[in-house]
């Protein structure tokens, strides 16, 4: 994520503020708003904050993040918070490894 500019400078700023919003309101609780807050915000990074060159780490890094996220919330019901904190996760990091997924695959099928 070395690469500057403005879409570049706003997808970095969308995950950061993703992130900080993950953590929080998984702490706190998530709302409906907040999850289309995270959703909205997973779109952006996966549109704007994964050049070509990142594609295959971005891919390897979030798909593990979500696998990981996804079965440890279920194994966390035991402990609500970091569950809560899990789910958040996936709701900034599905979204995003979608869209770097799909970007990937045209990419693939353009040549």
């Amino acid at each position: 994520m070395a690469k500057k500019g403005k879409n570049r400078s706003f997808g970095s700023w969308a995950f950061l503020i993703g992130f900080v919003i993950t953590i929080f309101f998984g702490l706190v609780g998530i709302t409906d708003v907040i999850a289309w807050i995270l959703v909205v915000l997973g779109l952006i990074i996966g549109f704007l904050n994964v050049s070509k060159k990142e594609t295959k780490n971005f891919l390897f890094g979030s798909t593990v993040l979500v696998l990981v996220s996804a079965l440890g919330s279920e194994a966390m019901k035991i402990i609500p918070i970091i569950g809560n904190v899990l789910n958040a996760f996936l709701l900034l990091f599905i979204p995003a490894t979608i869209i770097v997924a799909l970007k990937s695959v045209f990419e693939l099928v353009k040549d």
